[in-house]
């Protein structure tokens, strides 16, 4: 369990927090590009950290994210005219340019000597594998963007998506590095989790996928983390057939992404060929999450129907509207079928997401650890918050998270596979973490 003020420092993002703090000194992603793909095109109303923003693309093509209020009055920016590289408040006519400069004051007296000193809040925005990415931070901190394989694979190799999740950020990156709660939240009446996927990259049909047998066979899997500069790379040891262990790997990445073990191919008997996934847990406030999720086939184009099925607002991570808002929610009791709950899954909810979803958001929005009782299973749950809080407090005392300046340490894959129970899970797969993409390097600074 933690302290109340160990579970408000841990929580509590907006300006001027400790953590708040800490995740500005990182890139974060704040919209899919497809989100904002016309030039001249509708303002987009966001919310990062408890700061209300606002997006547009100007005339050249480049994005901004501002205030999402004018200067002058405070009137929305949300309704400004995107024009001639420059978004103009439509109560007086005030126009700012991407990085927050006054460019116009058409109704002011001595517009040219007001406008010197009109300024609203600006962040610099990078675009890289399908993502507007903003940095929040102080300007002379500005790290390189993170140089992960997804965003530097060809479009048909990768495809991001999210999803609204109701509660605080850091109980679904909890959620996303529990390696235990496979084996029941996602079991279906076979005894194996509830998963549609697409086989081997590259065929054409999305089909129901073969879910690893060793989750099933042994229900009280042996865990270990290992802090690395990165992050954590937590372990699930699991009995498989006589003399061997299956292991599944998760990378915790700071300050809030995740990669998730792979399912064992058909094919191979780790995971090194295998297409991955993985979660950016993104604050949108202190109760709400952008879940983005992302995927990866380093060796093998998806089939359109592939593409389409995991990064589609109908798709494996779906079914979400056009806001993204998820169909299935506390509103509707997530469609919770009594029948199928006791005949056919776990849970009687259709859909990993959607099972992840009701439990996390059915914490509450913010989540009293006070009340918790930690068990050996939850030993990588308790060393993200160790981690976590430790680099906010020592930002807090002027020492800079060193992992923010490294983008070539999010160049990682997580692992699943089959080893002798004499091999070391950190020897025998260690070929098997990083990641290695040809492609166009992030947009530097």
């Amino acid at each position: 369990m933690l302290s109340q003020e160990d579970n408000d420092l841990l929580t509590r993002v907006g300006p001027g927090t400790p953590m708040g703090n800490l995740l500005r000194r990182f890139w974060i992603p704040a919209l899919l590009e497809e989100e904002i793909v016309e030039p001249d095109g509708a303002p987009v109303k966001l919310q990062l950290l408890g700061e209300d923003l606002v997006a547009f693309r100007n005339t050249s093509g480049k994005v901004g994210i501002v205030d999402a209020y004018c200067a002058h009055r405070r009137a929305p920016m949300c309704l400004g005219r995107n024009e001639e590289n420059g978004l103009r408040c439509v109560y007086h006519g005030w126009k700012y340019d991407h990085g927050g400069n006054c460019v116009d004051l058409p109704a002011a007296g001595d517009k040219d000597a007001v406008k010197e000193r009109i300024k609203i809040t600006a962040y610099p925005t990078r675009e890289h594998g399908g993502v507007v990415w903003a940095y929040m931070g102080p300007p002379e901190k500005m790290p390189e963007l993170p140089n992960f394989e997804w965003t530097r694979l060809p479009k048909m190799q990768r495809t991001s998506t999210k999803r609204l999740q109701r509660c605080n950020w850091a109980q679904v990156v909890e959620g996303g590095i529990d390696s235990a709660h496979v084996s029941f939240l996602h079991r279906s009446k076979h005894g194996q989790p509830t998963v549609k996927a697409p086989g081997s990259a590259g065929k054409s049909t999305v089909q129901e996928s073969t879910p690893d047998k060793y989750l099933m066979m042994d229900g009280k899997p042996v865990f270990d983390s290992q802090e690395v500069e990165h992050g954590l790379m937590i372990s699930a040891r699991r009995n498989a057939n006589e003399g061997y262990y299956y292991w599944r790997v998760n990378q915790f990445i700071v300050p809030f992404y995740t990669i998730i073990p792979p399912h064992l191919s058909n094919q191979f008997t780790d995971s090194s060929r295998a297409a991955y996934y993985g979660h950016i847990y993104v604050p949108i406030d202190d109760e709400n999450t952008w879940n983005w999720s992302f995927t990866a086939s380093p060796h093998a184009e998806y089939s359109q129907e592939e593409w389409d099925f995991q990064g589609g607002k109908g798709g494996y991570w779906g079914p979400v509207d056009d806001n993204y808002h998820p169909l299935l929610s506390e509103a509707n009791n997530y469609r919770l079928d009594l029948h199928k709950q006791r005949t056919e899954s776990y849970t009687g909810i259709d859909g990993i997401p959607n099972q992840d979803a009701a439990v996390q958001e059915g914490m509450g929005p913010i989540v009293d650890r006070t009340k918790e009782h930690l068990v050996n299973s939850d030993r990588g749950v308790s060393q993200f918050r160790r981690v976590m809080l430790r680099l906010a407090k020592d930002l807090m005392v002027g020492k800079e998270p060193g992992a923010a300046g490294k983008g070539e340490l999010f160049n990682v894959r997580s692992v699943t596979c089959v080893l002798p129970t004499t091999v070391p899970i950190w020897e025998g797969a260690k070929h098997l973490f990083q990641g290695a993409a040809a492609g166009t390097p992030p947009p530097q600074n």
